[in-house]
C-alpha cells in the first residue's frame, strides 16, 4: 500500500524562495528530450518533495507496475487485460507488436488503394465516431493538417443533427469516404449518424456507398454485420482503450490526410517518449515530474482543477483531448481492490488557448481565491508566415504569465493586488510536427498512469460513463423509472 505520510507532510517555501535558495533550480527541474523542453521549475517541488514523492513511488510499487505495462500483463484489473497502446507504437510485448505492426501494414495497403483511387475519386472524408474514437484524429487533423492538400478531412462525433448537417453542406456524397470509429461498432450516437450519412450519400448519388465506408473496430465481425466490406475493416486490439487508441487504426484519418511518413513520425516520437518514462530515474523523468506536481497540489493543497493553455492554434483542441484522457482514466472513486478511495482523485482539466484565454480566465488565475496549476504549451517555430512579431508576442505573453502568477505583485488596494506564488509548468517545442506531438500526447498518457499508479486506481476502465447511457436507452424504450424532474421534461419535449 502506498505510504503518503512524507508527501503530506511537505510544506515547502514559497517559489521566490525556492529560487533564492538554488541558483541551480531551473536545470535541475527541466527535462530535455528530442524537440522537447519541460520546465517543472516554477512548481513547489524541491529536494524534499522529490525524495517524498520517490519513497511514496517505491510504496506503491510503480517501477513493477510500469514494467507490467509494457510487458503486456494485465494492468487493466477490472477488466482482465492488457493496455497495450504502447504496443501500437512498438514498445510492448513482441507479440503484441507484431500484431499492432500487421495491422498497420493492412491500414497502409488500404491508403495505398485510396490513393490509387480504387474506391473512385475521393476528396472528402468523412469521419465519425465519439469519445476517443473522434478527439484524437480530430486533434492530429487540426495541428498537423491544416496546410495538407490531400483530403479534406470532417471529425464528427455529436449526434445533434446540427453537426452532421455541417458536413452535409460541406462536402460532396458522390466524392465523400465515410469512417465509421466504434469500438465495439455499437455505440448508439456513432451508429446513427452512420446511418444518417449513408443515407445522405445514397440519396446524393453516390454510387455503391457501402463500397465508401471503412470501418475502425475492436469488433470485425460486427462492422462486417453492419454491412462493410472485409477488405475495408481494420482492426485494433480490444486492449487498446479507446483513449489511448489514435496509434491504431483509429488514427486512419489523419494517417490519410497528412500521409504515412507523417503517421509513422507520430509513432516515433511516442516511442522516444516511451522509453523516456521506461528507462529514465524519476527525478529526470517527463512523466513523473509531472505526476509528482500533480499530486502535490491535489493531495496536500487540495486544489481541484488543473488548466492547460496552448500558446499556439493548431493545438487549440488539446484541452479537450486532455479532458477525456485525464478525467475518463482518474475520474475514479475506488481502488484496484475495491476499497474506497480515500483522497481526492483526478483534477477536472480545463483550458483554453493563448492569448484568448488571458482576456477571459486568468483573471480568476491571478486574483481568485481558487489555486490553480497552470501548464504552459507553445511551440519556438512559429505555424504561420506573417511578420515575426505575431509568434514574439505569442510567445512572450506565455513566459510572461507564468512569470507573473509565481511573482505577483502587492497594493495597497487589495483590488490591485496579486498574491503570486502561483504554480506553472512550461512545455516548449522545437516545432510543432508530427513526431512531437506524438511525444507530447505519449507524455500525457505516461503521466496519468504514475498519477494513476499512485493514487492506486485504474486508469484504464470507464464505468461511470455507462449509466447515463442506459438511462437514456430506457427512456427511449419507454421507460419510466424516473423521478418526477426528468419525467415532466421528457413530456415538455416530446409530449409524452
Amino acid at each position: 500500500m502506498a505510504d503518503w505520510t512524507q508527501v503530506e507532510a511537505l510544506d515547502p517555501p514559497a517559489l521566490l524562495d525556492l529560487f533564492a535558495a538554488d541558483p541551480g533550480r531551473v536545470a535541475r527541474l527541466s527535462v530535455d528530450l528530442p524537440g522537447l523542453h519541460f520546465d517543472f521549475s516554477k512548481t513547489h517541488l524541491d529536494a524534499a518533495a522529490l525524495a517524498a514523492f520517490q519513497a511514496l513511488a517505491k510504496s506503491a510499487g510503480l517501477a513493477a507496475r510500469r514494467d507490467a505495462l509494457f510487458a503486456g500483463e494485465e494492468v487493466n484489473t477490472s477488466e482482465h487485460r492488457a493496455a497495450e497502446h504502447t504496443a501500437e507504437r512498438g514498445e510492448g510485448a513482441p507479440d503484441s507488436v507484431a500484431r499492432a505492426s500487421a495491422l498497420h501494414a493492412r491500414m497502409r495497403a488500404l491508403i495505398d488503394a485510396i490513393e490509387a483511387e480504387a474506391l473512385g475519386p475521393i476528396r472528402h472524408v468523412l469521419h465519425i465516431g465519439i469519445g476517443g474514437s473522434a478527439l484524437g484524429p480530430d486533434l492530429l487533423v487540426d495541428a498537423l493538417g491544416r496546410e495538407a492538400e490531400r483530403y479534406d478531412v470532417m471529425v464528427v462525433s455529436n449526434v445533434d443533427g446540427a453537426a452532421l448537417e455541417e458536413a452535409f453542406a460541406r462536402f460532396d456524397p458522390t466524392a465523400t469516404l465515410l469512417v465509421i470509429a466504434s469500438k465495439t461498432f455499437t455505440t448508439t450516437e456513432t451508429m446513427l449518424n452512420a446511418e444518417s450519412a449513408l443515407q445522405w450519400m445514397r440519396e446524393g448519388g453516390a454510387e455503391d456507398p457501402h463500397g465508401r465506408v471503412i470501418a475502425l473496430t475492436a469488433s470485425p465481425d460486427k462492422a462486417i454485420e453492419w454491412g462493410v466490406d472485409e477488405t475495408r475493416v481494420l482492426p485494433f486490439s480490444e486492449s487498446v482503450g479507446g483513449r489511448y487508441s489514435l496509434w491504431s487504426s483509429i488514427g486512419f484519418p489523419a494517417a490519410l490526410a497528412l500521409g504515412w511518413d507523417a503517421f509513422e513520425e507520430l509513432l516515433e516520437g511516442a516511442a522516444e517518449m516511451d522509453r523516456h518514462f521506461r528507462l529514465t530515474a524519476l527525478h529526470e523523468n517527463a512523466p513523473a515530474l509531472a505526476a509528482f506536481a500533480d499530486l502535490y497540489y491535489t493531495q496536500v493543497k487540495r486544489c481541484e482543477t488543473r488548466a492547460t493553455f496552448a500558446y499556439d492554434e493548431r493545438l487549440r483542441l488539446l484541452p479537450s483531448y486532455l479532458q477525456q484522457l485525464e478525467m475518463e482514466s482518474n475520474g475514479k472513486r475506488a481502488t484496484i481492490d475495491g476499497r474506497p478511495l480515500d483522497r481526492p482523485s483526478a483534477a477536472i482539466t480545463w483550458g483554453g488557448v493563448g492569448t484568448d484565454a488571458q482576456h477571459a480566465v486568468f483573471q480568476l488565475l491571478h486574483q481568485g481565491t481558487h489555486l490553480v496549476p497552470v501548464e504552459f504549451i507553445a511551440a519556438i517555430e512559429p505555424g504561420d508566415l506573417l511578420d515575426e512579431d505575431h509568434h514574439r508576442q505569442l510567445l512572450l505573453n506565455a513566459f510572461a504569465q507564468g512569470a507573473a502568477l509565481m511573482k505577483g505583485r502587492p497594493n495597497d488596494d487589495a483590488a490591485r493586488a496579486y498574491p503570486g506564488n502561483r504554480p506553472s509548468t512550461t512545455i516548449l517545442l522545437d516545432t510543432l510536427d508530427a513526431r512531437t506531438l506524438g511525444a507530447l500526447i505519449a507524455f500525457y498518457e505516461h503521466r496519468v498512469f504514475v498519477n494513476a499508479t499512485l493514487l492506486g486506481i485504474n486508469p484504464f476502465d470507464q464505468f461511470g460513463v455507462e449509466l447515463g447511457k442506459e438511462m437514456a436507452k430506457a427512456a427511449g424504450a419507454g421507460g419510466s423509472d424516473f423521478d418526477a424532474s426528468t419525467r415532466d421534461l421528457i413530456a415538455r419535449a416530446f409530449g409524452e
